[in-house]
């Protein structure tokens, strides 16, 4: 409600300014809040580490220099915001880069289990639901933000292996979701017809009266795991419903068939899936994506860039090996130079009945499972935000005291209206949300 609206109420009913407070969340008087503008999250995630001299701005402030890693961003340097001083403290089971990667997005530690890496002890998956997935489910809550996916998890050059390694969005504890690599896959999804729905729906009519008929037979924790079964009997009858009512704003692109979900095909692959990332939230499919290149210990050889050697072994040479830095600072560039492409796609495309681009409306989180490959170190992780929508001030390199990456998660969740008080493992939510407006 606007001030000059809000005199004239406050007049026409003789009523105090001191009771506006009270008034204004009561829908029937006409006064909530008006909606929020559309948001959009896309976090993107490639692994091993950065290189961290030519990846950090030196200058605190709006007056940085980008360095080599991150320079194809410079004509969105007023769009980005650098956090350097942010650290992964999830301490527990499992070596670097596995709480690397399952504990980046979920602040919270892994079960104990049986998944041997490194030196350190096994483990299993994590604890509690990732930030995607808990503002993807907030979004799914509320009539005014709910889309037909919720949230879309993209990969590129991402193994079919599954482990802590490979995966970084959490539905719930013990719960992974896994990234779909292949883009001919996820256009199925997005956009493939249903031949025969009316068969497909007797099949889930079928499947939900058989369910129901094993459950008194079972012990406790089978109808655990019955109800996950049964509740993707539900978003399937959603989906089905769902996708017979969407109508596209704009055709899914057109894609050259036969490209194979290969290494030396990434390049390609890439742009397929960001294509599609971005036609996804054009047609409001989704308003929560990620996007995964490779794992944690990726070793993607990036012959197109002239680099035979596998990346994860790469950045474990030491700083002095200059021909190895020299090779991870390309690597690097040149995941920062999908990023530009990603960019450039949300930034030239209108944004839906509304105003400016999509670039206006969302934020891109660009992260890393480490610090720095070669020591493992979960200090400084790499995250720059790209984009808007969030409300929080860009075209800054902000200098942090190691701050627990949970209150990132805090602020994201906060900027959408999801006012949680702690995200993660509580202990390392001291502080509340990082102020970046």
């Amino acid at each position: 409600m606007n001030p000059i609206y809000r005199r004239q109420f406050l007049q026409r009913l003789s009523l105090s300014a001191a009771s506006l407070p009270f008034l204004v969340g009561l829908p029937s008087l006409g006064l909530a809040a008006p909606a929020r503008p559309r948001q959009r999250l896309i976090i993107m995630f490639s692994p091993n580490g950065t290189i961290p001299n030519a990846f950090w701005p030196d200058e605190a402030g709006a007056d940085f220099k980008l360095k080599e890693i991150v320079s194809p961003l410079e004509p969105y340097k007023d769009r980005m915001l650098f956090l350097h001083g942010l650290c992964n403290k999830v301490r527990g089971d499992g070596d670097g880069h596995m709480r690397g990667m399952s504990c980046l997005l979920t602040g919270i530690e892994l079960f104990p289990g049986n998944i041997q890496g490194g030196s350190d002890t096994p483990a299993g998956w994590a604890s509690g639901p990732s930030i995607d997935q808990e503002i993807k489910n907030f979004f799914q809550s509320r009539e005014q933000t709910r889309t037909r996916f919720g949230s879309l998890e993209f990969g590129v050059g991402v193994t079919d292996r599954a482990d802590p390694w490979t995966r970084m969005s959490y539905a719930g504890p013990n719960q992974p979701v896994a990234p779909i690599s292949d883009p001919y896959q996820m256009y199925q999804k997005l956009y493939g017809q249903l031949k025969d729905k009316e068969n497909l729906q007797s099949i889930l009519d079928t499947v939900r009266e058989d369910l129901k008929a094993v459950r008194p037979l079972i012990s406790p924790e089978d109808r655990r795991m019955l109800a996950e079964h049964e509740a993707l009997v539900r978003q399937m009858e959603k989906e089905i419903n769902e996708a017979s009512r969407q109508k596209l704003r704009v055709s899914p692109p057109t894609f050259e068939a036969g490209v194979a979900d290969q290494n030396d095909n990434v390049p390609r692959l890439s742009r397929m899936q960001i294509d599609l990332l971005v036609n996804s939230f054009v047609n409001d499919m989704a308003r929560v994506a990620t996007l995964q290149y490779t794992k944690s210990v990726g070793s993607a050889r990036m012959n197109w860039l002239d680099i035979t050697d596998g990346h994860h072994g790469l950045s474990h040479e030491p700083d002095k090996d200059e021909v190895a830095q020299a090779k991870l600072i390309k690597i690097n560039k040149w995941f920062c130079g999908e990023l530009r492409y990603l960019t450039e796609k949300l930034a030239g495309t209108p944004e839906p009945g509304g105003d400016g681009s999509l670039l206006d409306h969302t934020l891109i989180v660009w992260t890393n499972e480490l610090g720095k490959g070669n020591n493992h170190t979960l200090k400084n992780i790499p995250f720059v935000l790209v984009g808007g929508g969030f409300g929080f001030q860009m075209g800054r390199s902000l200098k942090l005291e190691e701050v627990a990456h949970n209150r990132l998660h805090l602020a994201l969740a906060h900027a959408v209206g999801h006012r949680l008080e702690t995200f993660g493992k509580p202990a390392l939510c001291d502080g509340g949300p990082l102020k970046l407006s």
